[in-house]
């Protein structure tokens, strides 16, 4: 934990601004992109597609593979509407019209249940609507726009969610995502429809932790996240599913974008292949501005995070029926601290990690005929954390012994198959099966205080399987009624454990503004391999693999939802959920307070057995005004519980039970200038109030007498953290010129340096306890130009 903190207070350390005044011009710029029917993904022809409030009207009509161009569209935000015999109408609201890049759009469609010469209907499509159509519950679409303009978010999507209902990141400053009170170990991360691995900087093992998401925002298309009730594609996830999708780059010109902030420099590159092909590449590389600065030996850090990423994605169509696409997304960190107390120079503590992920993939589409399609993949993915923690012998600053060192490499060879049935208006099917090769070299040395000695707790190397599979039905009962059912199995070859999960979902629009839902499910979640592969030591010296017949954590989903579109701009969201846990690993002692519902991350060093259980319940409310006239608003409150029951069956309240959170964000543009400059000032807020966090006391004495950190396991997190409160606040002007986009941007989170404790460590060299508080303020600023 002092490791993260000291790394999480270095990289968000500001380093300069940079301001560029310039004059504009008034421009226009193009718009494009295909539109395709969104349940059989083929080519939706002769859709009109009309830029609304042009005088005279600017629009056009898809050709036959679905594409669209309309010229001269002036820059700013632009509302589309799209309309097609036998489709419902589409308006989508608010796109951004900038000088320095054609905004290319894809726009699937959704066939009338009904075949009418001409459908009207009232335009209700927003953000309350997500891509995958088979999600009808909890369930939220973001934009790449909306990952750079909330406040605190910093462009990274892990951060912007924690504004949605019911989701919240470490108040420590890690990008953790906690979601109704689970742990963020339940997470699924999903890159082009392929599981990848957690894709943060400084990550420990397994789906969460680390403070900077190696995937820049400058690669994301409008993406979905889910909260509960997933639809039947979706397995290895408890808590929550991050979908992510890339953009594709421009298939006609070269745009660029440079980047530099506090976080990074940055550059990203797309354009054509060849003249008259459709195929593209798009392109990001970043470099940690405080590497740099450290490599000149100007500024001495004392323990500089060090970090790089690249992403790509390269689309490579053959002709109307088949395409292929590659992508690819990797991250290197690295970090060597000295830790000390306060203001001491004292030397408490020196710890290094590396931190190493990456994926790529292969992706072919086909469209079978205008009612089916096939999609494929391959993917190779990997991980690499490397630990050592050494902390003084007997306080004496120049003798330092090992406490503990990792050392955990592994690889995951991933192919699917999904095949698409679009029988008629009302009937869609889907069938996939997933499998994933995992091939693993883990060790694991930590010190024995009472053998005084460092001894190997995980030294093992070999491979496993797990496959998956699922079965989709979208019904259209009728116009108004959407049913979607399915079931999600997988198999864990290491220990032979299985796991068959039914899935359903009902959503009624009672009438054009109103809607109730019900999503209800089964759901699983491996633990990381570390888990299962842990060694214990026997009295007769020999050494035993216990959690190896571990099986995979099952909760039960069941949410009621209500929506109601108020006016043309404002929706109103309320769900209420009921999570119920079981078969999750606990310790396997009839005493036992541990359960791995409250483990975050890394490994643990427990003999395991599935007899606990627990759960999670609330209610969330949504209020949401959609950007209109440069104005937007989203205030969200959640009321909830987590409870958990290990094996010495008392019901106790989780690690993550914060019981309510309450977000407002807001935001303005202004027009400054002269009304043909095209410049704009922004102001994004965020305020957030949430319960306090809870924790698990330290035993003073005790700690003393061993030598290390001992909690209080039977009162475990019954310590508890004042309300953190948490303000954050985003100032920046964009500016268009020529064909260049300039925007900078000063975005400062915790602005009020709110300072609640929310955990506390001990520290041996002293025999002290110390509190570890939220994290304090820190600004970044960035400066980005697009040409």
């Amino acid at each position: 934990m002092t490791t993260k903190h000291h790394s999480i207070y270095l990289v968000l350390i500001v380093l300069f601004m940079i301001n560029t005044t310039v004059l504009g011009q008034p421009i226009t710029q193009t718009i494009r992109g295909t539109i395709i029917d969104q349940d059989s993904k083929s080519p939706a022809i002769g859709a009109n597609i009309v830029i609304l409030g042009t005088d005279p009207i600017k629009g056009a009509v898809t050709d036959v593979e679905g594409q669209f161009r309309v010229d001269g569209v002036a820059i700013g935000r632009i509302n589309l509407r799209i309309t097609m015999i036998g489709y419902e109408t589409k308006t989508i609201p608010n796109l951004l019209v900038s000088s320095a890049k054609e905004l290319i759009l894809d726009i699937p469609m959704e066939e009338s249940f009904e075949k009418l010469d001409e459908v009207v209907v009232i335009a209700k499509k927003d953000k309350s609507e997500v891509l995958n159509e088979m999600s009808l519950v909890s369930a939220r679409t973001f934009s790449v726009e909306e990952t750079g303009r909330f406040a605190g978010s910093f462009g990274d999507p892990a951060r912007m969610v924690s504004g949605f209902a019911g989701v919240t990141n470490s108040p420590d400053g890690n990008n953790d995502i906690i979601v109704r009170g689970n742990s963020p170990k339940g997470i699924l991360w999903r890159l082009e429809g392929i599981e990848i691995p957690n894709p943060n900087h400084f990550a420990n093992d397994g789906a969460t932790g680390g403070p900077i998401n190696a995937l820049n925002s400058n690669m994301l298309s409008d993406s979905d996240f889910m909260s509960g009730a997933f639809a039947p594609e979706y397995g290895n996830a408890l808590s929550g599913v991050f979908d992510m999708k890339l953009k594709k780059g421009n298939n006609e010109q070269r745009e660029y974008t440079a980047g530099i902030s506090t976080l990074g420099l940055d550059f990203t590159l797309e354009g054509p292949f060849k003249p008259n092909y459709n195929g593209s590449y798009l392109m990001n590389y970043r470099y940690s501005s405080l590497a740099l600065i450290d490599k000149t030996g100007l500024i001495d850090f004392g323990g500089v995070p060090k970090y790089q990423d690249m992403s790509f994605n390269i689309n490579l169509p053959v002709n109307q029926k088949h395409s292929f696409s590659v992508f690819g997304l990797g991250g290197i960190s690295s970090i060597s601290t000295e830790e000390t107390i306060d203001d001491s120079d004292e030397i408490v503590g020196k710890a290094i990690m590396q931190s190493n992920m990456g994926t790529i993939g292969v992706i072919y589409n086909y469209l079978i005929d205008p009612r089916s399609y096939l999609r494929a993949s391959v993917s190779v993915s990997g991980t690499l954390l490397q630990n050592t923690y050494d902390i003084p012998e007997n306080n004496d600053p120049t003798d330092f012994y090992r406490v503990y060192d990792t050392d955990y490499s592994k690889t995951f060879i991933r192919s699917a198959v999904t095949y698409g049935f679009k029988w008629n208006a009302q009937h869609k099917f889907e069938i996939g099966v997933i499998n994933n090769s995992h091939y693993y070299n883990m060790t694991q040395n930590a010190y024995n205080y009472d053998q005084d000695r460092l001894e190997n707790v995980l030294d093992d190397d070999g491979n496993t399987n797990r496959t998956q599979g699922f079965l989709t039905w979208k019904y259209r009962i009728t116009e108004d009624l959407t049913m979607t059912s399915g079931l999600h199995g997988q198999h864990f070859a290491l220990n032979n454990s299985y796991s068959i999960e039914p899935r359903a979902a009902l959503k009624w629009e009672t009438s054009p503004r109103n809607s109730v839902s019900i999503g209800a499910g089964i759901h699983s979640r491996m633990e990381s391999a570390a888990v299962y592969l842990w060694k214990f030591q026997q009295s007769d010296g020999s050494y035993t693999q216990p959690n190896k017949s571990l099986e995979v954590s099952k909760a039960a989903h069941l949410v009621l939802g209500y929506d109601q579109l108020i006016g043309q701009r404002t929706h109103f969201k309320t769900e209420l959920y009921y999570q119920y846990l079981y078969d999750t690993p606990v310790e396997n002692d009839p005493n036992s307070t541990i359960s791995m519902i409250n483990i975050s991350d890394l490994y643990t060093q427990f003999d395991l057995v599935n007899e606990g259980t627990g759960q999670n319940y609330g209610l969330e409310m949504t209020l949401e005004q959609y950007l209109h006239q440069g104005f937007y608003y989203l205030s969200s409150a959640s009321i909830f519980q987590s409870l958990y029951t290990p094996m010495d069956g008392v019901e106790r309240e989780t690690a993550f039970a914060n019981q309510y959170i309450f977000n407002v964000l807001a935001g303005k543009e202004f027009k400054i200038g002269q009304a043909n400059k095209k410049r704009v000032l922004f102001v994004n807020g965020k305020v957030t109030l949430m319960g306090g966090k809870r924790y698990t006391p330290i035993d003073l004495a005790a700690s003393i007498a061993t030598g290390e950190e001992v909690r209080m396991d039977d009162k475990p997190f019954s310590e508890r953290s004042d309300d953190l409160f948490i303000a954050n606040i985003a100032i920046g002007t964009r500016r268009n010129k020529g064909r260049t986009t300039r925007e900078l941007k000063f975005d400062v989170q915790n602005v009020t340096n709110s300072q609640a404790v929310v955990n506390e460590y001990f520290v041996q060299a002293t025999n002290e306890i110390y509190k570890v508080t939220q994290l304090a303020l820190f600004p970044t600023i960035s400066y980005s130009i697009s040409f």
